[in-house]
């Protein structure tokens, strides 16, 4: 299960959000498992079955009016239910000020327990777009990943099979590299998978003969992205005598499982003299009006049906 610290969240958000870390610094080490973030005021009341472990608290202003209007007996009893739900971080917005029982809690339970300034919906989106991104599930694939008509295209094959030259020759023709040899996918939605470049290989690529090319040196800023939605996988194989004789109509869609998310596939037979270039320029453009429900294939059926059943000859 993909889990982060909250030393690496006050890390990688603490400036962005405003965070000082106020008390259970002990705790810096607790794990993050969910992109839920939570802000129940029931949890203070001590419905602690809408309460979950590991997650942020965000407590706002509704929930600091509500400590404060308790009698000391009822505000410890309070902060007790809060702190036993075994929580990653505890978050006080809108800069609430903290009462000392709940630092003195924190520091008890190793709960960290941060101040902000920041508006607790603010906070919340941000903070719920950031563990979404860090904590989704992820796997690895092998192959170059572009950005093709402003489309994510994962472009594999065997190797030598020429992925970098092509991807190198759809670099000059304007399109852009997220990722090559390695690339790091991550289900950002049930139905949506990000591309990324593990941070060792961003820029660079591999190309027989000419060795390892820093690509946005070469060719700039514009060359480079530095993750992309896949929407379409281009296969390259060899051209053979089995490739050749294989569905040359393509009436049988092809696909790959990532994650359980089904990609599309178009397999693209290499051979010299052929513009492999172009072909998966095309195989982008083709699939981009698929998803607008046009089918040049089925067009092309459809009208050779009509033109048959028309020069039927009356028996």
């Amino acid at each position: 299960m993909p889990q982060i610290s909250v030393n690496q969240l006050f890390a990688d958000k603490g400036d962005k959000l405003g965070l000082t870390w106020v008390a259970g610094k002990a705790g810096g080490n607790k794990l993050l498992t969910s992109d839920t973030v939570q802000k129940l005021s029931l949890a203070l009341i001590g419905y602690l079955n809408f309460v979950h472990p590991n997650r942020v608290q965000v407590l706002g202003c509704a929930e600091m009016d509500y400590l404060r209007s308790l009698t000391p007996e009822a505000l410890a009893q309070s902060v007790n239910n809060l702190f036993s739900t075994e929580l990653a971080a505890i978050i006080v917005a809108n800069g609430e000020i903290v009462p000392p029982l709940l630092r003195e809690a924190a520091d008890r339970t190793l709960t960290p327990l941060f101040t902000s300034h920041e508006q607790s919906p603010d906070m919340m989106n941000i903070l719920r777009h950031y563990l979404a991104q860090v904590l989704a599930e992820s796997t690895v694939r092998h192959g170059v990943f572009m950005e093709v008509q402003g489309m994510g295209v994962l472009i594999t094959g065997d190797s030598a099979v020429g992925k970098s030259e092509l991807a190198l020759e759809l670099i000059t023709r304007g399109h852009r590299l997220v990722a090559d040899d390695v690339v790091e996918f991550y289900q950002v939605s049930p139905d949506t998978l990000e591309g990324r470049c593990p941070e060792m290989l961003q820029d660079f690529l591999e190309v027989r003969g000419l060795g390892v090319l820093n690509i946005r040196a070469l060719f700039g800023e514009d060359a480079i992205k530095l993750k992309k939605n896949i929407r379409l996988i281009v296969h390259l194989e060899k051209l053979t005598e089995q490739t050749m004789s294989l569905d040359r109509l393509q009436i049988n869609a092809y696909s790959q499982q990532i994650l359980d998310i089904t990609i599309p596939e178009v397999r693209i037979p290499v051979a010299a003299g052929r513009n492999i270039a172009v072909l998966v320029e095309v195989a982008a453009r083709n699939h981009i009006l698929q998803l607008r429900g046009i089918n040049s294939t089925q067009q092309f059926i459809e009208r050779h049906d009509r033109m048959m059943s028309e020069n039927e000859l009356p028996s």
